[in-house]
């Protein structure tokens, strides 16, 4: 209430103490204390187009310095002014603030965007006093300054904003990561493909201020990402409608439990990769204690499976329902499961989990990569509730995901394969470019390789539009391919796992297991014994169940008629591989390029190997373009990835 009643002389003391104060902060920290003008930078600059964008209504956080350098040391680097109360500068200050007072200050000003930061030619003194009083924005003829591209990151950021600009019209909403202003246009639920009217300007810009302000609120100025940053994170998960419905109440709640997301993308996202069960690393525990069930346990838990299609149509859901039956016999009556199938979209998939914990699911297993958005915005909303999902290198802090070390199998099949082929090519069926895949591929042919220094793998890929892939391979006379890993126990086609084709015949020869009732055994009984919480859980970092042979959640079956000694050479190297005194990615490792990716006496990291994005020497093909694939396959690549600079997952859907 005192700050009320103080005079337009008062404030402007206070305001000139303030500014007296920026001044020495900046001083003691050695940077300038006064405003930037832009006249010093332009000659360092190369512009390529000045353009007058009419009034604007400039944000006033964007005004940040002058246009000349007539004005700049009147003011702190906070826009607060330095001069005596009693100089010309301080009159004319101490009138318009009290014209502010009066009638608002309402005249534009006149400034220059450049970078999407404002610098003020006349009204220095109009942006102080607003500044000052806490104003959100001020209207300005403006004038924009647009640089020449070149390769840094702030110049390919302001070339999206751009972009962005000529859809939405607004300044407020800026990024530190490329591609996310085009993003944010998706996920907006408003059009992209023309200019936004008034209105939905204004709706944009009433959801990010409300969500920044609880974003400042939090803490979120002392974070090396903007408020932007966070929005979209937000987005990705809960989406614009859910925003504007919330209250005020609800979505500063809702965010607080989204903080740790946000906090965590600030840091190395690299996925804590848990390779071993933890009770598989406690010595001299039997499998029969392993079970044992402490006295303060649940009388029984109630889980769920949430899968993309049914046991009768993908392999990959038959696959996780041997699982979850699985579950039951080893338990019994100590846990309840129930499977929802034909889960297909993001809308659907939260259904099926809000269905899943009404029901009095405490443990939610959600079985493919594409339900990760549905399963993080439930563990928000649900934080008693356990979930986790089928991916790998995906970061998120609220959700646990679980995925195998398939590439161990790969290796042992591609050793197999070398073994019973009498010629150098081999052929390998790969789906999805998505994390885990290359790794797969690369063993395979780094297995077949170790036998047969000569053997060369011939990749196709089943997801490009308008393509044959398994023509190709029988065109170049391919006989033996790895194909999918397995099938459906209705599905007639028997080219799945290790296959030689002999015109119609098809011959299975090996393939790799995915024993995913051992996974969910042992997740299980982590969750029962009371470890979900301890070890490695306590760490600011996501958590992958990463397992591979030596947690017998992966393996490999091979026909009756592999030779003796293959079978032996086989067991070597799964005991080899489980007892880590073998690793299939252990230099030297050269791509197709020549470049050495592993250099001799050196193993690849476990997120070496899970974000690979290259292929070894001895294949032939590569990866492809999203524009190669099918739409199906381009969706699924968008949001799986397969370079090391997004977000990924493991295996889909077939």
């Amino acid at each position: 209430m005192a700050d009320e009643l103080l005079t337009p002389l008062q404030e402007y003391e206070k305001a000139r103490k303030s500014a007296q104060k920026q001044y020495r902060a900046c001083v003691s920290a050695g940077t300038y204390p006064y405003l930037p003008a832009l006249d010093d930078m332009l000659p360092y600059v190369d512009i390529v187009s000045e353009s007058s964008l009419g009034i604007v209504e400039i944000p006033l956080d964007l005004v940040v310095g002058t246009k000349t350098a007539g004005r700049q040391n009147a003011f702190s680097n906070g826009f607060l002014p330095l001069f005596p109360c009693n100089s010309e500068f301080g009159s004319k200050w101490i009138n318009l603030y009290q014209s502010q007072l009066d009638e608002g200050i309402r005249e534009p000003i006149k400034a220059y965007e450049f970078m999407n930061k404002f610098y003020v030619q006349e009204g220095n003194k109009r942006v102080s006093v607003l500044k000052y009083v806490g104003a959100a924005s001020i209207p300005g003829y403006v004038t924009r300054l647009v640089p020449r591209r070149n390769l840094s990151l702030e110049n390919k950021l302001y070339y999206e904003f751009l972009d962005f600009y000529k859809i939405a019209g607004i300044h407020e909403i800026w990024f530190t990561k490329e591609g996310s202003f085009c993003r944010l246009l998706q996920l907006t639920g408003i059009q992209t493909d023309t200019p936004w009217s008034q209105e939905e300007k204004v709706r944009m810009k009433s959801a990010y201020n409300r969500f920044k302000v609880i974003f400042n609120d939090k803490g979120g100025k002392r974070l090396p990402i903007t408020a932007g940053d966070a929005l979209l994170l937000y987005l990705e998960t809960f989406g614009m409608h859910h925003l504007e419905r919330a209250s005020d109440m609800a979505l500063r709640e809702e965010i607080g439990r989204f903080w740790q997301e946000i906090e965590l993308s600030c840091r190395d996202k690299t996925v804590t990769l848990v390779e071993e069960p933890e009770a598989d690393k406690e010595k001299g525990t039997s499998k029969l204690l392993d079970l044992l069930i402490p006295s303060s346990a649940p009388a029984k838990l109630k889980i769920a499976f949430i899968n993309a299609k049914t046991p009768e149509t993908s392999n990959w859901t038959y696959s996780h329902e041997l699982g979850r039956l699985h579950v039951e016999q080893v338990f019994g009556s100590r846990v309840i499961t129930t499977h929802i199938d034909n889960v297909n979209t993001n809308a659907e998939a939260m259904k099926a989990i809000e269905l899943a914990i009404s029901a009095g699911n405490t443990v939610i297993f959600t079985t493919t990569p594409q339900m990760i958005t549905a399963s993080l915005k439930a563990a928000v909303l649900y934080p008693d509730v356990k979930i986790l999902n089928c991916s790998v290198n995906t970061s998120h802090k609220a959700i646990r995901t679980y995925y195998g070390r398939m590439y161990e199998a790969k290796f042992l099949i591609g050793a197999i394969a070398a073994t019973k082929s009498e010629e150098d090519d081999l052929g390998y069926l790969a789906d999805y470019p998505v994390y885990g895949m290359m790794a797969n591929i690369n063993a395979f042919a780094l297995g077949a390789k170790m036998i047969n220094p000569r053997a060369k793998i011939h990749l196709e890929w089943s997801t490009i539009k308008d393509y044959d892939p398994m023509a190709a391979l029988s065109h170049k006379g391919i006989a033996f391919v790895s194909g999918k890993d397995n099938i459906t126990p209705v599905e007639e086609n028997r080219q799945f796992g290790l296959y030689r084709k002999n015109g119609d015949q098809v011959e299975n020869l090996a393939t790799p297991i995915w024993n995913w009732g051992r996974y969910y055994e042992k997740i299980i009984h982590q969750i029962l014994k009371g470890g979900w919480t301890g070890g490695l859980a306590k760490r600011e970092q996501a958590l992958n169940y990463y397992w591979g042979m030596s947690a017998d959640v992966i393996d490999v079956a091979y026909s009756k008629r592999t030779p003796e000694g293959t079978k032996h050479l086989i067991a070597l190297l799964k005991k080899a591989i489980c007892r880590n005194e073998f690793y299939p990615f252990e230099g030297i490792l050269t791509a197709q390029d020549g470049t050495v990716m592993c250099p001799e006496g050196e193993i690849l990291t476990p997120t070496e190997i899970v974000t690979m994005d290259w292929l070894v020497d001895n294949v032939i093909g590569r990866i492809p373009e999203p524009e190669e694939l099918t739409e199906e396959a381009r969706a699924i690549v968008q949001i799986h990835g397969k370079s090391k600079d997004g977000e990924g997952a493991g295996r889909t859907e077939e």
